[in-house]
């Protein structure tokens, strides 16, 4: 049975899996910042791929590098891009190609593990809250994430120096007024974006989360949320197989 090496490329993280069959042999997680250090970890891989593929977000440096990374493999590696359709999931996007393809992959895995109404919220350097219906993708929101709203806020203020503050119904302090409103904005759209599914699918939808930054929001989100870790990995998994299928059908 042949192993996928499966690499999730996101701004600030970079997660991996190596993955044969229905199984995980080895899994890490490594900061973007000092992604080359992962020509030491893979030394130590239980099995050599056979075929590598790729959510990349973190721009054409990142890709060179792992092109390099990749190479003593000698093996071809596959950059997945957003379709029109992939895994029994449409795309609304005007333009699907310019779907990220974190979100994308994130999207085909909650549709495998669902089939039915979801929210797909994904929280880490932003927060993105993507609504899938009947096997289609009808759109999502980008915000900033925490870090980012609160550097944003105090960056562009003279006055405010901000310190990690707590969550407060009433906060009476400014890093207090800071983080809550962090919180409540966050946790506000994603809510709203869940109402509007459930308004327009006639269902309940499901909530599927995942991202570094996830623990932040989860806390603070009025919704019954299935954390699942490394949901865009998931996701290549399912595109790589049914490139496989198609491949073995035109042959």
């Amino acid at each position: 049975m042949s192993c996928l090496l499966a690499v999730d490329s996101g701004n600030t993280r970079i997660k991996w899996g190596l993955r044969e069959g229905n199984r995980w042999l080895a899994q890490g997680v490594m900061a973007q910042k000092t992604r080359m250090a992962l020509q030491q970890v893979w030394q130590d891989l239980p099995a050599l791929p056979e075929r590598i593929v790729v959510a990349n977000v973190a721009g054409e440096a990142a890709r060179q590098d792992f092109l390099v990374l990749f190479s003593r493999w000698n093996i071809e590696s596959d950059w997945i891009v957003a379709t029109a359709h992939q895994c029994g999931v449409s795309n609304a996007y005007v333009e699907p190609g310019k779907l990220g393809i974190d979100r994308w992959a994130a999207l085909i895995a909650a549709w495998q593990r669902c089939q039915k109404a979801c929210l797909v919220v994904n929280m880490g350097t932003a927060l993105t809250v993507d609504a899938l219906s009947d096997g289609r993708f009808l759109g999502g929101i980008i915000l900033p994430g925490a870090d980012l709203l609160q550097k944003a806020l105090t960056g562009n203020t003279a006055s405010l120096v901000y310190y990690q503050g707590k969550f407060c119904d009433f906060p009476d302090n400014t890093d207090d007024a800071i983080f809550s409103g962090t919180v409540h904005a966050l946790a506000g759209a994603t809510g709203r974006m869940y109402d509007r599914l459930a308004a327009v699918s006639g269902q309940v939808p499901d909530c599927v989360a995942t991202g570094g930054a996830m623990p932040f929001l989860l806390p603070h989100l009025r919704l019954s949320v299935e954390m699942v870790e490394n949901l865009v990995l998931e996701g290549l998994v399912l595109i790589a197989s049914e490139t496989d299928r198609h491949t073995s059908v035109a042959d």
